[in-house]
């Protein structure tokens, strides 16, 4: 289930990078993103499994590519990704489950 969950982390996040400098695209990609972490069920292997395959996914996209371009720009919503990824990362560790005391 974590596998399957760092996939679609990850092509969520593509679709995101895809549409961030649309606005209505990305309210768009903000709102599935939210969505989707918000319904899975927090853990190691359901939301944080989501959340680390769609913050490694952004993080491998803002890189430069070959030609030296980028695909996230320094702009408003190259910035707004960027911030969407570390509010999304932190929810998903906020909200990881307590551990339990053994007795």
């Amino acid at each position: 289930m974590a596998l399957g969950l760092l996939l679609v982390g990850a092509a969520t996040a593509i679709a995101t990078v895809a549409l961030h400098q649309i606005w209505w695209g990305f309210v768009l990609a903000f709102a599935a993103t939210f969505v989707t972490a918000f319904a899975l069920p927090p853990g190691w292997w359901t939301r944080l499994a989501f959340v680390v395959g769609w913050a490694v996914m952004v993080g491998w996209l803002t890189l430069p590519r070959d030609e030296g371009d980028y695909l996230v720009s320094s702009d408003l919503a190259g910035y707004s990704l960027l911030g969407l990824g570390l509010v999304l990362v932190m929810f998903g560790v906020a909200t990881l489950p307590r551990p339990r005391m053994r007795s």
